[in-house]
């Protein structure tokens, strides 16, 4: 299942919470090689998860992580607008319409439905949140995964020479694209909303917490 936390809340999932920064090492430093932190928990953190943001945890059935994302609105800081202007031609991303997705991580258990599930609950926060666009920076094998499960981004810049350029790119809202990626996780839109509905109780509690967090 699918719950949405706020990073002040991470201490509610202690278990959880460790399970997805480790797994989050694990795929950033030991899988992909990436210049990371990790701390001497074996967590990666950096200086977004300070900020508060809302987490989206794919929750196995022992009670650890099975994938996450993590999301911020552009009109704080975004690591799109401090690490990776030059893919904004220098332009940054600022707008309480557009948020910005980051840590997409799947844990070494993860069985396939978990990544269509994670598109799912992204799709989620937007649909009960008002929010028509997410931007983020990504490797360009990593949209072409997106599109397979239903949910592309469109590539706005690139940067990188090879087979696999580093990419900028928004990913856009339709009730046509909802439906279709519940069909392909194999969660109906009632326990989508189910799940979302169990984190934050009416999405009009939360809008405006969401908003600035």
């Amino acid at each position: 299942m699918l719950r949405y936390v706020y990073g002040h809340d991470l201490h509610n999932y202690a278990d959880l919470t460790q399970s997805m920064f480790r797994d989050r090492a694990d795929q950033f430093k030991t899988r992909l090689g990436w210049d990371v932190h990790v701390n001497t928990r074996g967590e990666e953190r950096d200086q977004y998860d300070e900020l508060d943001p809302l987490y989206m945890i794919w929750e196995m059935p022992d009670g650890s992580h099975g994938g996450s994302m993590r999301f911020l609105p552009t009109t704080g800081r975004v690591m799109v607008n401090e690490v990776f202007l030059d893919l904004c031609n220098g332009v940054p991303v600022c707008s309480p319409l557009i948020w910005e997705c980051t840590r997409f991580c799947l844990s070494r258990q993860a069985h396939g439905k978990i990544a269509a599930g994670l598109m799912l609950g992204s799709l989620e926060i937007m649909r009960n949140f008002d929010i028509p666009h997410y931007t983020a920076v990504f490797y360009r094998h990593t949209a072409r995964a997106f599109r397979i499960l239903g949910f592309g981004p469109e590539i706005v810049s690139s940067q990188g020479s090879g087979r696999n350029p580093i990419c900028m790119g928004y990913w856009e809202y339709a009730e046509e694209t909802y439906l279709n990626v519940s069909r392909k996780a194999g969660i109906s839109p009632e326990v989508s909303q189910l799940w979302f509905n169990r984190s934050f109780g009416s999405a009009g509690e939360t809008a405006p917490m969401a908003l600035t967090a």
